[in-house]
C-alpha cells in the first residue's frame, strides 16, 4: 500500500491520513452530485419536442409529471375529468415558463367511466399533434370494501377506469407508434396489481388485469421498437392538494388532511420515477418499501404461510371493529 509506505517513512505525514475517509467522503459527494446533475440535465432533453400524453394531469402525480415534462420542453397533452382543473394546472404550468423554451399545453377532457366517449377522446389526443411519443396512464380509481358489499355497477366502474380506459387508449395511439416504429407507454400501476390484500378485491382485480395486458404488450410491440413499461408502487401519500391549486378558495376537512398517513410513495418521487423510466427505458419498475417486497416473495416462495398471514389480520380487523 503506497499510502501506508509514506506515512511510515514520514511521521509529519501522520496527520494528513486521518483525513483520508473524509476526503473520500467528500469526493464521492461530489461526484454523485455532479451525476445527479448531468442526469437532469439529459432528463430534460431527452423528452424535447416529445410529444406526452398524461391521463388524469389533474392528480398530485398527473401535476408533477406535467411539471417535469413541461420543463424538459415536451409538447404535453393533459387529460382530466375536469375543464376547469385542467385550465388551473395549463395557467399553473405556463404563467412563469419560458416559451422558447416550454410548449403551450394541449388540453382534453378524458372519462374512463365514459367508454362511449373513448373513441372521440382518442381522435382528439392523436390529432393533437399527429403522433404520440410517450403514453403515460395514470388514472386509477380505489376502492376499500368487502367482496360482498360492491355491486355489480362498482366492479364494472373500477374495471373501466383501472383497466379498460388505459387499455382502449393504449389501442388508440398504438397505430401511429407502430407505423413510426417508436413509441413508450408508461402504466403506472399499483403492487396491488402484483400482490392482491383483502378489502380491495376489485381494485386489486382490475389493476391484475393492467398488469397482464401491458405484459402481453410489451412482447408483442418490441419488434416495432416501442417500449412497454410498468411501475408498481405502494400507495400514494396525497395529502397536501396539487400546487395548481388556490387553498384559499378551497375548504378541507381537517379530519381528512389529519387522517392521511404520513409514509407511502410522494407525488414528487413517484414523478421523477417515471422521468427516469422514459428517459432510460426501464421496462418494470417496483417502488415500494421492503415490508410489500418481502410480500412478494412470500407469495411466491410460500404461499400457504402468506394467505395464513393475511387471514389473520382480517380476523384482527374484524375484532377491533367489534371492541369500537
Amino acid at each position: 500500500d503506497v499510502l501506508h509506505v509514506l506515512f511510515v517513512m514520514d511521521p509529519n505525514m501522520a496527520l494528513p491520513s486521518v483525513m483520508v475517509l473524509p476526503l473520500l467522503i467528500v469526493v464521492a459527494a461530489g461526484v454523485y452530485y455532479i451525476y445527479n446533475e448531468v442526469m437532469q440535465f439529459m432528463s430534460k432533453s431527452l423528452v424535447r419536442n416529445k410529444v406526452v400524453v398524461i391521463t388524469d394531469a389533474v392528480s398530485g402525480v398527473g401535476t408533477e409529471c406535467a411539471h417535469l415534462f413541461h420543463k424538459g420542453g415536451a409538447r404535453l397533452i393533459l387529460c382530466g375529468t375536469s375543464w376547469d382543473q385542467l385550465e388551473s394546472l395549463y395557467e399553473y404550468l405556463t404563467n412563469d415558463a419560458d416559451p422558447r423554451e416550454t410548449f403551450a399545453p394541449k388540453l382534453v377532457i378524458l372519462d374512463f367511466s365514459d367508454m362511449d366517449s373513448m373513441e372521440n377522446v382518442v381522435a382528439e389526443v392523436v390529432e393533437g399533434y399527429g403522433c404520440v411519443d410517450v403514453l403515460i396512464c395514470n388514472s386509477s380509481m380505489k376502492l376499500k370494501a368487502q367482496v360482498q358489499s360492491v355491486s355489480l355497477e362498482m366492479d364494472r366502474n373500477i374495471m373501466d377506469i383501472n383497466y379498460f380506459g388505459p387499455s382502449t387508449l393504449t389501442k388508440g395511439v398504438l397505430p401511429t407508434m407502430i407505423s413510426r416504429r417508436s413509441g413508450h407507454i408508461v402504466l403506472v400501476n399499483s403492487i396491488q396489481g402484483r400482490l392482491a390484500v383483502p378489502f380491495r378485491s376489485s381494485y386489486a382485480a382490475s389493476k391484475h388485469a393492467a398488469q397482464a395486458f401491458f405484459d402481453c404488450l410489451r412482447a408483442e410491440v418490441e419488434e416495432f421498437g416501442i417500449v412497454v413499461s410498468t411501475i408498481s408502487h405502494t400507495f400514494i401519500n396525497a395529502s397536501d392538494p396539487p400546487p395548481y391549486i388556490d387553498t384559499s378558495k378551497c375548504i378541507y376537512s381537517s379530519t381528512v388532511i389529519t387522517s392521511q398517513l404520513t409514509h407511502g410513495v410522494r407525488p414528487s418521487v413517484l414523478a421523477n420515477e417515471i422521468m427516469q423510466t422514459v428517459n432510460r427505458k426501464k421496462k418494470e419498475v417496483v417502488l415500494a418499501h421492503p415490508i410489500p417486497r418481502v410480500a412478494l416473495y412470500l407469495r411466491s416462495l410460500f404461499p400457504s404461510f402468506f394467505f395464513a398471514v393475511l387471514a389473520a389480520g382480517v380476523k384482527d380487523s374484524v375484532l377491533a371493529e367489534q371492541m369500537q
